[in-house]
């Protein structure tokens, strides 16, 4: 959730709109039932074979909970910087703008990066902490290929031994326990970087600014000029592109979710394909951020996909990239019109989200709907205000969610209060996936008694976060400001939503859909509970004064 410069988010961003988007899933089951003893060795393992992206995997999960090692925590960390270094670097975008920026415009971003922790983390800073990050990150991406390439091409053995050296003694020598304090330490080691490594000092402060920012929390980032224009796509609903949802796959990448009337959807490409090339290249072994920006393009142009679908070989797709309205709400109908059970799934919170949602249940009221059942499963969530205005379409009053941080301009209650409540008995689905403004709008169902929760625990989101664009660079950054609580008070990190009526799932939906042969057990659960409910005469909302918020 986006609370910060007046965008609020209580979600990772949405899965939908980037090009490739890992899910909760991917990393949730990544670590489960894995001891720790076994972890810590697979962990020493990838280290040691430089394979980062998987050590990040198998560790997430365990460091968002608070569980993992300190000693795998170093570990991870680590990964983390090499990660991060190798997605800002292969971005074009953010290396044509690096070429260009000064010295002076680099210490603006680190400054400015340093003062908006100071001044929202949700924690108080620890600046030598984020120096110190700060030092790591740089000595990591002398080891990217992808940095040293383009930025250190002195950085021989020798050289790099001198400037671990004079780093080692600025850092003995200057103290950081202020903000003033930090930056003139990074100005020190910016300038040991060009003097003895040929890193331009613009370049060791951005690397110095992104890793601060990074370490803070699980959700705080630095957003390199791509990555923020891909947040403001995903709340806005809008993008350009295919039209697919995809992760990593040991072929390449595997389609999860094809958008509705999307470029995609049209060429026939369908949850479940492998997209094993690009333009006639193979993605098999590429890094995710490499296949992303094969797929990018600008409007109207075209991309040959190699698909495979088994048992059949791979065939060519040609798709052109077009402007795609990501649809937060889907598969809008009846599932028992006899007994005026309904259905839609809430794919994401976005700006329109309660429109949209309120004209599906006026679709459904006019088709006989007596009860709902909504799917919240695998929604990463979105913007807070969505969430709200979602949770008051059926609660006639009270308090929605808190928010609070370590600012009092943090503290806010959202309640209910505005007119038009639909009342038809409500039936929510979530599992794993369904994280942050998901949690938010199933935890004041819950905990207002308006519904019945169905499913397994949701993902354990409890903070929000703010976006900020930084004004010298055109790059920003998402920090984590506050976290939310319930309307009863209880928080939602590392916690999630508890069902009422608990399923152990056996088969998950593809695209939305069931694989034939097996069953959706929680939709069946959620079916018989709203068939169980006490049904009312009328499902339409009931008008009313409108309560301050």
């Amino acid at each position: 959730m986006f609370a910060a410069c007046g965008i609020a988010t209580a979600a990772e961003p949405a899965t939908t709109w980037p090009p490739i988007a890992p899910s909760p899933a991917d990393v949730q089951t990544s670590t489960a039932h894995v001891p720790h003893e076994d972890l810590a060795a697979r962990t020493t393992a990838l280290v040691h074979e430089g394979r980062w992206a998987d050590v990040v995997s198998i560790c997430e999960t365990s460091a968002r909970k608070g569980t993992l090692a300190p000693a795998l925590h170093q570990q991870y960390d680590l990964a983390k910087l090499h990660c991060d270094v190798a997605r800002r670097h292969a971005e074009p975008a953010f290396r044509n703008q690096l070429g260009g920026l000064s010295e002076s415009d680099a210490r603006r971003v680190y400054a400015e990066v340093l003062s908006r922790i100071g001044s929202h983390h949700v924690e108080n800073p620890d600046y030598a902490r984020l120096v110190g990050r700060g030092l790591k990150a740089v000595d990591v991406a002398l080891d990217e290929p992808s940095f040293a390439a383009v930025h250190a091409a002195q950085a021989t053995p020798e050289r790099r031994r001198l400037y671990r050296e004079q780093v080692a003694r600025i850092a003995a020598t200057q103290p950081v326990s202020s903000q003033a304090e930090a930056e003139s330490l990074a100005a020190w080691v910016a300038r040991a970087g060009h003097s003895i490594l040929g890193v331009p000092s613009a370049v060791t402060l951005m690397e110095m600014a992104a890793a601060a920012v990074g370490g803070l929390d699980e959700y705080s980032a630095f957003l390199t000029n791509g990555q923020l224009d891909d947040l403001y796509a995903q709340i806005e609903g809008n993008f350009v592109g295919l039209g697919v949802e995809l992760k990593s796959a040991t072929d390449g990448l595997l389609v999860v979710h094809v958008i509705p009337n999307s470029p995609a959807e049209r060429a026939g490409i369908r949850a479940g394909d492998h997209l094993v090339g690009v333009g006639g290249r193979s993605i098999g072994g590429m890094s995710v951020d490499e296949a992303a920006h094969l797929l990018q393009g600008p409007e109207g142009s075209l991309v040959t996909l190699a698909i495979l679908r088994a048992p059949a070989p791979a065939r060519a797709v040609t798709v052109r990239r077009e402007h795609v309205e990501v649809p937060s709400i889907e598969q809008v109908r009846m599932l028992d019109a006899s007994a005026g059970i309904a259905f839609l799934k809430l794919t994401s919170f976005q700006k329109t989200t309660a429109a949209d949602l309120e004209a599906a249940l006026r679709r459904l009221d006019a088709a006989g709907m007596r009860s709902l059942v909504i799917d919240l499963r695998g929604n990463p969530g979105g913007l807070l205000s969505a969430a709200v205005d979602v949770a008051d379409l059926f609660l006639e009053r009270g308090l929605v969610v808190a928010t609070r941080g370590r600012s009092p301009d943090e503290d806010f209650n959202y309640s209910a209060g505005r007119p038009g409540t639909w009342r038809m008995p409500l039936v929510l689905v979530i599992d794993g996936d369904s994280a942050s403004s998901s949690e938010i709008f199933a935890g004041a169902i819950r905990d207002h008694r308006r519904g019945t929760i169905v499913g397994t625990r949701s993902y354990g989101k409890g903070s929000i976060q703010g976006i900020f664009p930084l004004e010298a660079a055109g790059v920003g950054m998402r920090l984590t400001t506050a976290k939310f609580f319930s309307p009863h008070g209880l928080p939602y990190s590392s916690v999630g939503v508890e069902p009422d009526v608990p399923v152990r799932t056996v088969a998950r939906p593809v695209d939305g859909m069931i694989v034939a042969g097996s069953t959706d057990t929680a939709l069946a659960a959620a079916t018989d509970v709203a068939r169980r409910m006490t049904l009312r005469p009328a499902a339409r909302p009931s008008g009313r004064s409108t309560a301050a918020r």
